[in-house]
């Protein structure tokens, strides 16, 4: 069946690598060491919603993880692409905590078979001024990017090299600049 489905160019949907959330905190000082960035205590996991009472049951699951913390603040927003956004946010300390949050819906979602549909995770930094940044990571991918907004439609590119240069012994960072998409509507910025 392999051969076929490779000759009819059909493909399995990635499964997502979700651990490599845990790779962030330590990430983080680095950004903070080399670029002054620290952490807002804000991230957003986005997923293509499902139809259906399963769908629906699994990011049910995943909001009842989140709110049975105290510590953790929650949103679900849908973006003008219907996509998803779940939110959350924590003490900016409390890195480990978010990142702990944002796996914990992403794994509930892939478990509930979902796992295809996630699209992106982002966790929130800010520097200096108004120097915001948005480390992306993309699912399909297994990759890491930097973004890093300057407006409603203007992004600090030098920022964003310059933090790929930090973290790329550090975390699996997209090489392919043209998969570096904006995410305007993120609510982790």
């Amino acid at each position: 069946m392999r051969f076929l489905d490779a000759l009819l160019g059909r493909t399995k949907p990635v499964q997502p690598d979700l651990d490599a959330l845990f790779a962030v905190p330590a990430a983080a000082t680095t950004l903070q060491a080399a670029l002054d960035l620290v952490a807002t205590g804000a991230g957003a996991v986005c997923f293509k919603t499902a139809e259906g009472q399963a769908a629906a049951r699994a990011q049910a699951d995943a909001l009842a993880l989140l709110t049975a913390d105290q510590a953790a603040r929650v949103a679900v927003s849908q973006d003008e692409y219907g996509y998803t956004w779940i939110a959350g946010r924590r003490d900016p300390d409390d890195l480990a905590g978010l990142v702990t949050d944002l796996h914990a819906v992403n794994s509930t979602l892939a478990d509930a078979g979902y796992g295809p549909s996630l699209l992106c995770t982002v966790i929130g930094f800010t520097g200096a001024g108004v120097r915001r940044l948005g480390l992306v990571y993309l699912f399909k991918r297994g990759t890491f990017y930097p973004f890093a907004p300057t407006g409603a439609h203007s992004r600090d590119n030098a920022l964003e090299l310059e933090v790929r240069a930090q973290l790329g012994g550090e975390l699996p960072v997209e090489a392919d600049l043209g998969r570096w998409f904006p995410i305007w509507t993120t609510p982790a910025l």
